[in-house]
């Protein structure tokens, strides 16, 4: 079998021509791929597979070999055009698994966001195809293990801008309670483990389809474990700093903002005498702001010296003297509000806003989407806590959780100790709660910094400064109060030292392939002119 230069199947020695599924391998034509119908369907499937790997079904190994189909069938297309509409469906499938559970919040606008950002992984679709096509040799297979995750880790990065809906479903997360894989995030951080495991795919993939190359793509197996064996034995880990006792408040699924406040207040009454230093509350937790709500304030300063401790609450309302609603991460002591707040920056698109709401305004009317638009931070804030001796808190609102970067720069900027604040109630009995709990451990090995996840229905979770879990999870049947001894750590993580030097690492080997192969073209073009 052989390719054109245009991409096409064309008959070698004693070969058929491309026809109906003839001239294409032997594989592709039993598996009943020949059919545009029958392969995007194919397509769809192989693109959601991987989401089975996150929570709930938490499938983690599976990761490691969910991309294989995919990969198995872009590399089978017959033109770069269908490889290209394969990594387009595919990635169309993944962005329905990972985030099917907006489906009752969106309607049918979640399937223009997943065709959207499907879009994506077409480039990806494409650049498979080109390294693995035909029989390619052990040169092409060795450069597709570090193009083709190079490739998919550009395609997260881009899907991570935050107004794209933010980095979630990040194939690297997946791993969340796998110690290995929390050792090598403290390395470099989410983007490291999602460019290994598409490696070991792309691997995989190889050893399945070109026999010829089987010994590189068992090589490049070893490599990816070597690393993984290697940073477990040899990678530094944080140093032990203390510990803090806080607790955290997760009333249940109360739609009324009244009983909703008073159940927290119960539930934080219950921790008195219990030497807790600090209480969390989960994401717009009260509906009115302190400052223009002395009343309100005056309630939660009287709850604080009942406790004995500071509370972190989460202020969903208008700022005295702003216009627009601001979620805010808000320091309430025993004499009221401390001054210290922190207003979300980061929205989340549709739920929290509308991107250009003169022309897709017409989404509050098919689904649940923001009927007014919440306003933005403009930077990030340590939030001290004078009942836990001044401990350094840097807070994070819903979904920022999600965005290595910023729990990153909490942690350059000095926090002992990440907290989230969130509400996924929306989505009470669907993924969405385990998902976005699972992401706090992640943060917390990234950054050596011990991570509270507290919410309004669950689940609500601690992990420690390598992201062990720590204590029990609060989760969606009940509401609680629990306490949790959280271990604090000193020194600084490679991933918080160096940053997203495995990004830079993809880009770089991406533009190297690209001048490469440009160059490679220029001379033979210039060759077949002088012919």
């Amino acid at each position: 079998m052989q390719v054109s230069p245009d991409g096409r199947w064309e008959a070698g020695p004693g070969r058929v021509r491309e026809g109906r599924g003839r001239g294409l391998p032997s594989a592709v034509r039993r598996a009943g791929l020949t059919s545009p119908w029958g392969r995007g369907a194919a397509a769809v499937v192989s693109g959601a597979l991987p989401a089975l790997a996150f929570p709930a079904p938490a499938l983690w190994w599976l990761a490691h070999v969910a991309l294989v189909p995919w990969i198995l069938l872009a590399r089978s297309a017959r033109t770069n055009r269908r490889a290209a509409l394969d990594g387009w469906l595919g990635g169309a499938g993944f962005i329905l698994a990972v985030h099917h559970w907006l489906l009752p919040s969106l309607h049918v606008f979640i399937l223009v966001l997943a065709a959207l950002l499907g879009l994506l992984w077409a480039p990806w679709g494409l650049l498979v195809r080109v390294l693995l096509h035909g029989t390619p040799g052990a040169a092409r297979c060795a450069a597709a293990l570090v193009l083709v995750p190079s490739g998919w880790l550009m395609v997260e990065l881009v899907r991570s801008w935050e107004y794209l809906g933010g980095p979630w479903g990040l194939l690297g997360a997946s791993q969340w309670q796998v110690p290995p894989a929390l050792r090598l995030a403290s390395l470099g951080g989410v983007w490291l483990l999602s460019l290994l495991l598409v490696s070991v795919n792309t691997a995989l993939a190889v050893l399945v389809a070109v026999p010829r190359a089987r010994v590189g793509a068992v090589a490049g197996l070893l490599v990816c474990a070597a690393g993984g064996a290697a940073a477990w034995l040899w990678a530094p880990v944080p140093r032990p700093a203390g510990a803090v006792r806080v607790g955290l408040v997760q009333p249940g699924v109360i739609v009324d903002p009244e009983p909703r406040i008073a159940r927290g207040e119960e539930l934080t009454r219950s921790l008195a005498g219990r030497g807790v230093r600090l209480v969390v509350w989960g994401e717009s937790s009260v509906n009115r702001d302190l400052t223009r709500n002395p009343a309100m304030s005056d309630r939660l300063a009287a709850l604080s010296r009942d406790v004995g401790a500071d509370l972190l609450v989460n202020v969903d309302g208008r700022h005295a003297g702003r216009p627009g609603i601001y979620k805010s991460s808000v320091l309430v002591g025993p004499r009221g509000a401390t001054g210290h707040r922190y207003d979300k920056m980061r929205l989340v698109p549709f739920g929290e806003y509308i991107p250009l709401r003169s022309v897709l305004g017409w989404a509050t009317h098919v689904g649940k989407a923001a009927d007014q638009n919440r306003m933005r931070g403009t930077r990030q804030v340590l939030v001290p806590v004078g009942s836990a001796g001044g401990l350094r808190v840097g807070p994070l609102v819903c979904f920022e959780s999600a965005f290595p970067d910023m729990s990153r720069q909490l942690a350059r900027d000095g926090a002992q100790l990440l907290v989230a604040q969130s509400s996924t109630s929306t989505f009470q009995d669907s993924w969405a709660p385990g998902q976005h709990a699972s992401l706090a451990a992640l943060r917390a090995a990234e950054t050596w910094r011990p991570m509270a996840h507290a919410t309004l229905t669950g689940v609500s979770a601690v992990y420690g400064p390598r992201g062990e879990p720590v204590g029990g999870r609060l989760g969606t049947e009940r509401g609680a109060a629990a306490v949790y001894d959280i271990p604090l750590a000193g020194g600084t993580s490679p991933y918080v030292r160096f940053g997203d030097w495995a990004l830079y690492g993809a880009m770089s080997a991406l533009g190297a392939y690209v001048v490469v192969a440009g160059a490679r073209a220029l001379r033979s073009r210039r060759a077949a002119k002088g012919r």
